[in-house]
């Protein structure tokens, strides 16, 4: 549920700091009172598309901040998104905030920590449903079918359960076959040393044989001097 919602210097709103409380909630006016923005901002927060024209004539950046409890039955899900990028704060609150600047460049920030739009975009969709014309609706997102599902039935904790379980599994999976990688990888090591075992044998190496070997090459690359040399001597 969305607790406040503060919106500074974007489109003809100049600082708007609202506090929500539970219940139903209803914003009315006439026409081109702003309305819409509100709505425009809130989707702005949770990463939906945006440019430079989004910021009040004046000012050089737009700044949209929400405040959200997390309501129990959407809380593991969106865990499992914040901790996947190591931002879960507080279990029952979530804080974001996206700042528009003029040049044209996002900050995305949740809970404090700068993060990337697409992760907005993720959280946004377990956080709001926005119903009007051309926007789209959970009960329309294949995806999230599976989870009403899970909600109707109460299946969250066992669901919760389940996907551990199948981390962990996965996790032992994957240091499996990386043990079995280890493995051929030494059994490949092994097959080479023992060919080089095999040549070095096949060579019959003896001691000191490398100073003897080097001897011979110098005799045989002066074999013409001392051979002239000892006719002379003759």
């Amino acid at each position: 549920m969305l607790q406040e919602l503060r919106v500074r210097d974007f489109a003809i709103i100049e600082d708007l700091h609202l506090v929500l409380g539970g219940g139903f909630t209803v914003f009315t006016g006439e026409t081109g009172a702003g309305k819409s923005i509100i709505i425009d901002a809130m989707e702005m927060l949770l990463g939906g598309r945006a440019d430079s024209t989004a910021v009040r004539a004046g000012a050089d950046a737009a700044l949209i901040e929400g405040i959200f409890a997390l309501d129990e039955a959407i809380r593991p899900e969106v865990h499992r998104l914040l901790q996947a990028e190591d931002l879960l704060e507080d279990p029952a609150t979530l804080i974001l905030s996206r700042e528009i600047r003029r040049e044209g460049r996002n900050i995305c920030r949740i809970n404090g920590r700068v993060a990337t739009l697409g992760m907005l975009s993720s959280l946004g969709e377990w956080l709001v449903d926005v119903h009007g014309q051309s926007e789209h609706l959970s009960l329309r997102r294949v995806s999230e079918h599976i989870n009403m599902l899970d909600r109707f039935a109460h299946l969250e904790e066992a669901r919760a359960r389940f996907q551990a379980l199948f981390r962990d599994l996965r996790h032992i999976r994957e240091e499996l076959a990386a043990l079995r990688q280890q493995e051929q990888e030494l059994a490949q090591r092994a097959d080479y040393l023992r060919y080089q075992i095999q040549e070095i044998e096949a060579a019959r190496l003896q001691p000191d044989e490398e100073q003897g070997l080097l001897e011979e090459r110098n005799r045989l690359a002066n074999a013409e001097r001392l051979a002239r040399l000892a006719v002379q001597a003759l």
